[in-house]
């Protein structure tokens, strides 16, 4: 190895001060000032109490881990316990996760049952079901939050919570104690009706500007075997077996009942003031009926009574079905693996069942879709839930200066199954606001500092995107999903000047109809769209969901709820 004149000069004057200075060995190295006891206990009292104060010393908590499909796409060399997110937590906080419990989403709820009837939890869990919340709580199995939410969230974190009005806490809440912090479900919006663009095209077809245009260009996927390998059945609309969805499901057929005014699966406010379970309307049979002729027409697929959820997604991937719906998020997953594993794939949304400013007076919302955060009853840092949502959902995204990797997780299209805790925590808005945003920064009219970290990092993402398309190079599959699920997909929202519905929630949170009476309407709406049972067979669901328990859950839902 070769050494410059410059730096052998360098090591020779160093040598002359050290003989100089008397020094025959290695320079003295000067240790830190002890802390005192005091010091110490201020510091532990300062973390204990402050949504950013940092432990002293390392602290651990076991974790039951919800697992991503493709290692929730994290970059390589990246593992649940190390990575940007747990990373930042540990410089910020001096925390550090240790799963004691991993999972695949679809299997998560299965296992943490078996840890919850077994009494061992791990010290910080995410629960995905009311009815294994109210068991923790039941059991004295789990701490009261009350406390450390009130000392450790931000103000923004307390201010977004604020934006859904006091009934999202009070869904965690039991006695007046915290014992649950519930995730924030932003406001989704309706769901899209996501076609093969590039089918369409090369069936020579106009794009649709309805439903029904929708219908026909699906049928004439089937017809003309889009996607389909010799020997094949073509595959239509592929949709969930249960035709409606939560929150958070791709594959629902909720616009469809959207049109009838049907709401299965929630509580309808009929003219007269009554409170009815929205699967029993006449609204819901009418639509059941249209999908049973969508079915007759092979418009729907004729296999979606089999089909699970990794089912439809794997028809995705290997390009069988051109049509489904799905939220805005969908160019994140599923979406972008299929892109990847054909670029020539043309996926775009359509929005074309438009809902006003109204929708969703005349039915309530639960949280029987919100995930909660718990914390083993006797763990000593309960506080520590409450400063991991300040650190990654306030901090990083809107202070810090020294975030960059863990907001380049949005753009890598990083599953947010990475995260220690799987929720998100945001603005009730904040989806159409990012969209806004991000489109004045593209327009230039406003700077591109203006932005948060989050906001920033989708405008490079899309950015990208449109150069390398502009200039017909190729185009980066995450950047692809960025600005597909912000630009065309919210875009189409907010140039119809969606805003998010005022949302009106069960005074009893638990309202959720139990799991006999789902699986009944499930089986029973599944005949009728195979046509297994005339739609007469309606009025004979009816009265069985009524006898086997649906007569006294809505005398109950009725009564807590009568104003």
């Amino acid at each position: 190895m070769r050494i410059s004149k410059k730096i052998c000069a360098a090591i020779v004057a160093s040598c002359a001060v050290l003989a100089f200075s008397g020094c025959t060995g290695s320079p003295e190295v000067k240790e830190e000032p002890k802390k005192s006891a005091a010091d110490t206990e201020e510091e532990w009292k300062k973390a204990a109490t402050t949504s950013y104060g940092k432990y002293p010393e390392l602290v651990t908590y076991t974790l039951a881990q919800m697992n991503g499909a493709s290692n929730s796409n994290l970059p390589s060399g990246d593992t649940y316990e190390d990575n940007e997110y747990t990373r930042y937590l540990k410089k910020m906080l001096n925390i550090q996760n240790e799963n004691v419990y991993m999972e695949r989403e679809d299997r998560y709820n299965e296992g943490i049952n078996v840890l919850v009837q077994d009494r061992n939890i791990p010290d910080i869990m995410v629960v995905n079901d009311r009815e294994t919340l109210n068991l923790l709580v039941e059991n004295d199995m789990i701490e009261d939050l009350s406390k450390v939410y009130e000392s450790c969230a931000s103000d923004r974190i307390k201010e977004m919570y604020d934006s859904y009005g006091p009934a999202l806490l009070a869904s965690g809440t039991y006695d007046g104690k915290l014992m649950a912090l519930p995730e924030t479900v932003i406001d989704h919006g309706p769901c899209f009706l996501w076609l093969r663009r590039d089918w369409i095209n090369q069936l020579g077809l106009e794009e649709p500007e309805n439903l029904d245009d929708a219908f026909d260009i699906i049928e004439a996927f089937v017809k003309n075997r889009m996607g389909t390998d010799e020997g094949e059945e073509p595959i239509g609309l592929i949709c969930d077996n249960a035709l409606v969805g939560s929150t958070s499901a791709n594959y629902s057929i909720d616009p469809i009942f959207d049109l009838f005014g049907a709401h299965p699966r929630k509580w309808q406010i009929c003219s007269d003031g009554e409170i009815v379970y929205g699967s029993l309307t006449a609204s819901t049979k009418k639509a059941i009926a249209y999908i049973h002729d969508l079915y007759e027409r092979g418009i729907i697929d004729k296999n979606f009574a089999l089909r699970e959820q990794n089912n439809l997604r794997d028809l995705v991937l290997e390009g069988k079905c051109g049509a489904f719906f799905g939220l805005w998020w969908t160019p994140n997953n599923p979406l972008m693996d299929e892109v990847m594993n054909n670029p020539d794939s043309d996926w775009e949304p359509y929005y074309l069942v438009q809902r006003d400013k109204d929708y969703g007076t005349d039915f309530y919302n639960s949280f029987s879709d919100n995930k909660y955060v718990v914390v083993r009853k006797g763990y000593e840092h309960p506080e520590i839930v409450m400063k991991i949502v300040s650190v990654l959902f306030d901090y990083s995204r809107y202070d810090a200066d020294d975030a960059d990797e863990v907001n380049g997780y949005f753009a890598l299209n990083v599953d947010p199954t990475a995260r220690p805790l799987v929720i998100n925590v945001d603005y009730y808005d904040a989806t159409y606001m990012a969209t806004k945003d991000i489109r004045k920064a593209m327009n230039r009219e406003i700077s591109e500092d203006k932005l948060s970290a989050l906001e920033e990092s989708y405008y490079t993402a899309c950015t990208n995107y449109l150069t390398n398309y502009m200039k017909g190079e190729a185009v980066n599959a995450e950047d692809w999903a960025a600005y597909k699920s912000r630009i065309s997909a919210i875009g189409l929202l907010v140039d119809h000047g969606y805003e998010p519905p005022t949302i009106q929630y069960l005074a009893e949170s638990d309202g959720e109809a139990p799991q006999i009476l789902q699986n009944l309407e499930k089986n029973a709406f599944i005949q009728m769209v195979m046509g297994n049972k005339p739609m007469d067979y309606f009025e004979t669901f009816v009265e069985e969901w009524l006898e086997q328990g649906g007569r006294e859950l809505s005398r109950k839902i009725q009564q807590q709820n009568n104003k």
